[in-house]
């Protein structure tokens, strides 16, 4: 019998980190076999930059392989096995917005945490809904893998208004703390890990960590590392090539750990944690959307501007995107019913036995061709919990806001968030924040 192959669509074409997932999705046919990938964007001029380059290396490496760059949602969305969703409504011109409207205030301004994550929220539901409702109405069968941020209100969002939807919410923040743990223990991949964690997206800890192999505790080692160093690695054994603000973030971890020495901390915890620490350590005038748009942004156009004026990859240093690889993982889980544990986004129905049973939490999962099926955590501690509580309020605040165009929860939303100091101050930052998303946001009455 011949093996099936794929058909694949990334909603969000033009994005810097297209070309790295689809060097993965190139490097793991053998796993993951494909026929077709397709780009959408809603924005065609960008898209193109991307596509075309993409589009010569699939024929250089698989030419066997259709490929189609479109903005128009039937063809994109037709005989798909999977929707990979990676879109940035507003792009980066909207995301300093985000960062730098807080900042005003004295408030950290960060892409998925306090007021800059809500802003973007609010701007990523409508974006992220369409697309699902294109994939239900030209593939009902398919699954839609959302990376689109802020995973966590994205999340709440489509459990609400798409309750039945296909659609696994999922982010690769774990999986790079994972990869830099491995480098720690000396083993060679994070598959080797057998983890409980429990948390909400971008505010989580880990409980244990075993060798899957041997069943040995890892947490000793790791906790002694963090307790040390936090995520941070020797040069020599960093290979994830970070900027200068992810090696602060990595080192901030061990202040993070600090706080609870039983658990070891997702990283966006400094956001919460630290708040006054993260605004004293940020150029209100030049932001992370600056860094990334001057950085990241131009080297991966320049690298496909470079790539389709010759038609060929020869010559240029190609990087695989590592966390894609969390893509494929999935993908292989749902196609083949292989029952893999993976850290998802899902709602808790007793995943932690006391918290809210609605709430979309981040624990691990057996997935197989039904979707994700929860790996009881148990109960949590009543200093995670009562964090938990309060962020999770703020993600169910925000989505009320939306569907009922709410100024006043909105402004709740921003009051309960651990970035905000005050009511004032959130009432402050929502009216420039209404100002700034006006193409965006429904009107808030």
């Amino acid at each position: 019998m011949t093996e099936k192959k794929y058909s694949f669509v990334i909603a969000g074409g033009g994005s810097t980190y297209t070309p790295g997932i689809i060097l993965v999705l190139l490097d793991n046919l053998d796993k993951f076999p494909i026929r077709k990938i397709m780009f959408y964007d809603n924005l065609a001029s960008r898209q193109k930059i991307v596509a075309d380059a993409c589009e010569i290396l699939i024929k250089e490496r698989a030419p066997e392989i259709e490929f189609v760059q479109t903005t128009d949602p039937k063809e994109a969305f037709t005989d798909v096995d999977f929707v990979m969703a990676q879109i940035r409504v507003g792009l980066y011109a909207m995301r300093e917005k985000d960062e730098k409207i807080p900042l005003k205030y004295g408030v950290i301004g960060q892409e998925t945490c306090g007021p800059g994550g809500i802003a973007y929220g609010l701007r990523s539901i409508p974006g992220v809904i369409e697309i699902l409702d294109y994939m239900e109405k030209y593939s009902p069968d398919a699954w839609m893998l959302n990376y689109s941020n802020p995973a966590a209100i994205v999340a709440e969002a489509t459990r609400r208004l798409r309750p039945n939807s296909k659609i696994i919410n999922m982010c690769d923040m774990p999986v790079l703390i994972k990869d830099r743990m491995v480098e720690v223990l000396g083993l060679k991949s994070r598959l080797e890990l057998q983890e409980s964690y429990f948390g909400l997206n971008h505010f989580g800890w880990w409980t244990d960590l075993r060798d899957r192999n041997t069943g040995r505790d890892l947490m000793p080692e790791l906790k002694k590392w963090v307790s040390e160093q936090g995520y941070t690695l020797p040069a020599e054994r960093d290979h994830q090539g970070l900027d200068q603000s992810w090696m602060d973030t990595f080192a901030k971890s061990k202040e993070v750990y600090d706080i609870d020495p039983n658990t070891l901390p997702n990283t966006y915890l400094q956001y919460y944690m630290y708040p006054d620490d993260m605004v004293k350590h940020t150029d209100p005038n030049y932001t992370r959307a600056n860094q990334v748009i001057d950085g990241r942004e131009k080297t991966v156009f320049g690298m496909c501007k470079r790539i389709t004026d010759r038609g060929s990859s020869e010559g240029e240093v190609l990087e695989l995107d590592e966390h894609a690889t969390y893509i494929v993982e999935l993908a292989r889980a749902l196609a083949y019913n292989t029952n893999d544990q993976m850290l998802l986004i899902v709602p808790n129905d007793g995943a932690v036995s006391n918290f809210d049973e609605t709430a979309m939490v981040e624990v691990p999962c057996l997935v197989g061709s039904n979707g994700p099926c929860p790996i009881s955590q148990g109960k949590i501690p009543q200093f995670q919990k009562g964090l938990m509580e309060q962020q999770v309020s703020v993600e169910k605040l925000a989505v009320d806001a939306l569907i009922e165009h709410s100024y006043q929860k909105l402004w709740q939303a921003l009051t309960l968030s651990r970035t905000v100091p005050n009511a004032r101050v959130a009432k402050q930052i929502l009216d420039d924040l209404i100002e700034a998303n006006k193409d965006f946001w429904p009107e808030l009455k």
